[in-house]
């Protein structure tokens, strides 16, 4: 019996190979899968491309809605940064593929999915936790890991099976894009050294050549999550789309750091997340406004932890649920706008105004007239420094003693 096979499709050299590859490495039929997640191809294309290729058949998937309410959202209300630089743009589309691709397996009663990730990346944990996660009684193959092909090989294979070169096959660079990022891997950026060429860069301008004029963008947030900016509602791709525009037009998004894979490698990292950077900034400086100190301090802890798990393929694991029922209860105090500052490749947040703010102007302000009763503050400070004076007190007892 012919095994049918669903692929997650791209439409690059890789992919290509791996249709053929796993057409006649198994026996099998191959369905292949693209999902749109913002990432600005051709879906047209890429089907074609896909059935000229012996695809048994297509799907072509505009999850970009999805992506948006169901997976970066979690992650603004989650502050999700990892290692402190990353906004984990592209581990937060991988269980979203994963997903689909069992979902299509199911209907086409494919007994495997395969992907085309790296035994070195963190991408193959990511689909392959998840696919398990939901379909255990399903093989995750993946073809990178089976056939050790060099790039010179893969072209080899694709002129001998009839596969479409891309033109840009020889770039040197490796790109990864949706709503939330794009990342920029390989060629001279293997060099942690060495700055990034401008020419990797497509979403973001270079503060040199950003507008000599700084520009202002209040963004509002409704139980977390960002609905208007300047005082105009936005549909959640929509809104994400235009500050990615605005604030790369600004030369605002670009990070570059040193990042702990997975697996254990050390990679030198480069993405382009306007909206992101923006967005999270914002959203983090209203939370100050709205959440006690002690829930922000807890929160932050809450934050990293989720971001880890995330970045770690964990997606699908009853903690990273536990997190969202704690930070979800945090959210629903978050309400109110934040003005942001975009010149030159900064951003600055220079106003905040919320109807549920704990800052009280009357407690704040440093005018005489002020309802805080300053004489409160000897008898705070004196049991503040209780623990303190006492610990400094046996100290210097001990020094004496030892005389």
């Amino acid at each position: 019996m012919t095994r049918k096979i669903v692929l997650a499709y791209s439409g690059g050299l890789d992919t290509s190979v791996m249709l053929k590859w796993l057409q006649q490495k198994y026996n099998a039929e191959i369905i292949t899968v693209t999902l749109d997640v913002g990432q600005r191809e051709n879906l047209r294309a890429i089907e074609k491309k896909a059935k000229d290729l012996g695809a048994l058949r297509h799907y072509s998937i505009d999850a970009k809605d999805e992506f948006a309410e169901k997976y970066v959202f979690p992650a603004i209300k989650a502050n999700a940064l990892y290692e402190g630089k990353y906004p984990v743009s592209t581990a937060l589309s991988r269980p979203l593929i994963a997903e689909k691709l069992v979902e299509v397996a199911r209907k086409e009663g494919a007994d495997a999915v395969a992907h085309g990730c790296s035994g070195k990346g963190n991408d193959q944990v990511r689909i392959e936790v998840t696919a398990k996660a939901l379909a255990p009684d399903i093989e995750v193959i993946a073809p990178v890991r089976e056939w050790n092909m060099t790039r010179d090989e893969e072209i080899k294979f694709a002129q001998e099976n009839e596969i479409p070169i891309p033109v840009d096959h020889d770039k040197p660079y490796s790109i990864d894009q949706n709503l939330w990022g794009r990342s920029i891997e390989c060629g001279v950026l293997e060099y942690p050294d060495v700055e990034p060429p401008e020419e990797i860069y497509e979403w973001t301008v270079s503060p040199e050549e950003a507008p000599d004029k700084p520009e202002y963008v209040t963004i509002r947030f409704e139980n977390g999550i960002p609905t208007a900016i300047n005082g105009e509602e936005m549909k959640p791709v929509e809104l994400i789309e235009t500050l990615n525009s605005i604030a790369g037009k600004h030369g605002v998004g670009r990070i570059d750091h040193i990042e702990d894979r997975l697996v254990g490698i050390k990679s030198r990292e480069v993405y382009e997340c306007p909206a992101a950077q923006v967005i999270i900034e914002a959203h983090k400086d209203l939370e100050k406004m709205v959440l006690t100190r002690h829930e922000i301090s807890f929160k932050h802890q809450v934050d990293a932890l989720w971001s880890t798990l995330v970045y770690t393929g964990l997606w699908m694991d009853p903690l990273k649920e536990d997190l969202d029922a704690f930070i979800d209860s945090t959210q629903k105090r978050v309400l109110g706008e934040v003005k942001v500052k975009l010149y030159k490749g900064g951003l600055h947040v220079v106003g905040r105004s919320s109807p549920l703010s704990l800052y009280d102007l009357n407690l704040a302000t440093y005018n005489i007239e002020s309802k805080f009763d300053q004489k409160s503050s000897k008898g705070f400070i004196d049991l503040w420094g209780l623990p303190t004076r006492m610990a400094h007190a046996l100290k210097r007892r001990r020094e004496e003693s030892d005389v």
